[in-house]
């Protein structure tokens, strides 16, 4: 590569490791700050759904739009959007005025940018380093932003134990306008912008990747098991906090456990990341899922029936391995597979699918159950449940059973 194409890589890169860490002190910080106003996992639960909402509301469109406009110029516009609507959030907390709807909003509205971002973002890396180097630089970016996502998490739990939670979103401001101005210094081509020409267009394109995904049914199967795991993901984002503090006795303010269970999950991700490779390599993807499914749905079980906060930590890193492997799994053996001229589009959908409409689902039934029962654990296992279920179809599709059985 030439010094320039380069030196944009590494723009690139540290705008996506500033975007990344942005995104992961909102995670932690927004249920906390929410918890910490209201005292009602309702609320916080609310929280969970508007951040994952917007990817079944706009994730269709976002693909399509992504494929047709100049995707440098479309993110540095939302990382200045980003960072404009979470600056409110301590603002109005310095002001005396901040309320768990204005929490609630901010983080629908962040969300709602990011999943237009992050469908600029699967074609920006190819477009931006060439299908010679995407390997390479994938796997740089995989590791940078993995790392920000297995420490940090922790590091935001220690920091809400001593500095307002609303205070934290100030530096989400920052991240934002640090990626979008490493993103505008980049002088390499990320995008072939297509015109938009109508509506028409734009459908076509969608119902093009919707068709692919439908008319292809390990793919099919596959992603609605991890909608099933999304709805669990949902719903434990949803209940940690109140679950930490009603179940575990681990205070949502001051207490370094906290911070331990905010990790355990990213751990885990990080643990599959190592172990997926070898396991589909050995046992090909079908085998794997089917193998890693029921080994998930225990992870939940144990994550519920652990009283001690350090045990639900171990059982949580067990889970978060189980669950990573099956979603993982899944997103690669649907890029395999993929025509490369619909990988925005398909994955975009995919994504949609399987995270915008299990994650928001898996919020509002774990706040709604933990509601009416008195209990996060309800919740919890309402989430749970579900991955039961996505258990059970995958291992009612003969289509999975057969390919495993060929070692696909």
């Amino acid at each position: 590569m030439i010094e320039s194409p380069e030196r944009d890589f590494r723009r690139y890169l540290a705008a996506r490791v500033l975007s990344v860490t942005g995104a992961v002190v909102a995670a932690v910080t927004m249920p906390v700050l929410v918890y910490q106003l209201t005292g009602s996992a309702g609320w916080t639960s609310a929280v969970a759904a508007a951040e994952a909402l917007p990817y079944l509301v706009f994730g269709l469109l976002a693909g399509a739009l992504a494929d047709r406009l100049d995707r440098r110029k479309m993110m540095v516009a939302l990382d200045f959007t980003v960072a404009g609507v979470l600056l409110s959030v301590p603002l109005a907390w310095l002001a005396g005025a901040l309320v768990a709807p204005h929490v609630v909003a901010v983080a629908f509205a962040a969300q709602t940018a990011f999943v237009f971002f992050d469908a600029a973002n699967f074609g920006a890396l190819p477009a931006l380093v060439g299908k010679e180097r995407l390997t390479a630089a994938y796997s740089t970016l995989f590791g940078r932003t993995t790392a920000v996502e297995l420490v940090l998490p922790g590091l935001t739990g220690l920091l809400v134990a001593v500095v307002a939670p609303a205070a934290l979103l100030a530096v989400n401001a920052l991240t934002g306008v640090g990626s979008a101005l490493l993103l505008r210094g980049i002088t390499s081509s990320m995008a072939n912008p297509r015109p938009v020409r109508g509506a028409g267009e734009l459908a076509g394109d969608v119902r093009e990747g919707l068709r692919f995904l439908w008319n292809e049914p390990i793919i099919r199967t596959l992603t609605l098991v991890g909608a099933a795991h999304s709805v669990a993901g949902g719903a434990w984002t949803a209940v940690l906090v109140p679950f930490a503090d009603r179940v575990l006795h681990v205070a949502p303010r001051g207490d370094f456990r906290l911070a331990a269970l905010f990790s355990c999950w990213g751990l885990g991700a990080i643990i599959a990341s190592r172990l997926l490779p070898r396991l589909t390599e050995r046992w090909g993807e079908a085998r794997v899922a089917l193998g890693a499914l029921p080994l998930s749905l225990l992870g939940g079980v144990l994550v519920l029936v652990s009283g001690h906060w350090l045990l639900t930590c171990v059982a949580a890193v067990y889970w978060g391995v189980a669950q990573a492997v099956v979603i993982i799994n899944g997103i690669t053996y649907r890029q395999k597979v993929c025509p490369e001229e619909l990988q925005s589009r398909v994955n975009t959908t995919a994504r949609m699918v399987a995270w915008g409409a299990g994650q928001p689902f898996g919020a509002f039934l774990a706040g709604a159950v933990s509601v009416v029962a008195g209990n996060p654990r309800a919740g919890l296992a309402a989430g749970v449940v579900v991955v039961l279920g996505g258990v059970v179809m995958a291992w009612a599709t003969p289509v999975l059973r057969q390919a495993a059985r060929s070692g696909a």
